[in-house]
């Protein structure tokens, strides 16, 4: 393998990505309104496009033969390194749009930062996400502030999804040992400075909205670990059954 870590970086994005673009993909055809199914829809599409090229990248930095479809689909659950948040369930609409719009102010920044990257691969990728989560993050976070500063109901639905996935929110922004070696090499980027970004970015949102910030510190952790609710695993027998039925399909 040309780099361990290099390969161990790009799968806990490429990972993010898939298993959040898997649990929008249960929204579609159940979507409160057309217009916003459809829009969930896209926006799996994008994330699942990201981890496509993730994938690809970091396929061919392992250097053992596989794709892209081999790392999305013969790996088990403890080989998944994305975030505790991503594989939260979706709840009601206001619960899956708070979810969204806290990995979107994480993801739309990251890819920001990822841009100056030393791998040119990285950084043409981060490139053409950039442009992407631009549009999550604003879809997202208009969605909040209308829930939020909305009716009774809405609001106190939406705050209940702050509630519940506040101490989710900080694992994506917090580095291990993979995230300090590829911000030491050049080609990873600071999450530090990336915290303070969203952190000011979520709390402008949510007092437009006029939610209330959980007076908690607690932070749920493990998923980039390979350590994972029991969540994953049945979002897995989903993604991985095919495959894993009928290995090496062809259509």
């Amino acid at each position: 393998m040309q780099d361990q870590n290099k390969f161990n970086y790009i799968i806990q994005q490429a990972d993010n990505c898939l298993i959040l673009g898997q649990r929008l993909a249960e929204w579609c055809g159940h979507g409160p309104v057309l217009e916003q199914d459809i829009a969930m829809t896209n926006i799996s599409l994008d994330l699942i496009g990201q981890a496509r090229l993730l994938y690809q990248y970091a396929a061919e930095i392992q250097e053992e033969g596989k794709t892209e479809d081999d790392l999305a689909y013969l790996r088990d659950a403890w080989d998944f390194k994305n975030v505790l948040l991503v594989e939260q369930p979706n709840g009601d609409f206001g619960k899956t749009i708070l979810r969204q719009f806290l990995y979107d102010t994480y993801s739309c920044y990251f890819y920001e930062a990822l841009m100056n990257s030393s791998d040119e691969r990285l950084a043409s990728i981060a490139a053409k996400s950039h442009k992407e989560t631009l549009y999550h993050m604003k879809w997202s976070g208009d969605w909040v502030i209308r829930l939020g500063d909305g009716t009774e109901e809405s609001h106190e639905r939406v705050q209940q999804a702050v509630n519940e996935l506040w101490s989710y929110k900080d694992e994506i922004i917090t580095a291990n040992a993979v995230d300090a070696e590829a911000l030491e090499k050049g080609y990873g980027i600071s999450l530090e400075a990336l915290k303070l970004k969203r952190d000011e970015k979520i709390k402008a949102v949510l007092e437009e909205a006029t939610l209330t910030t959980p007076d908690n510190d607690y932070a749920h952790k493990g998923g980039k670990e390979g350590v994972h609710s029991e969540n994953l695993g049945y979002i897995l027998a989903d993604l991985q059954f095919l495959q894993r039925a009928y290995p090496g399909n062809q259509w």
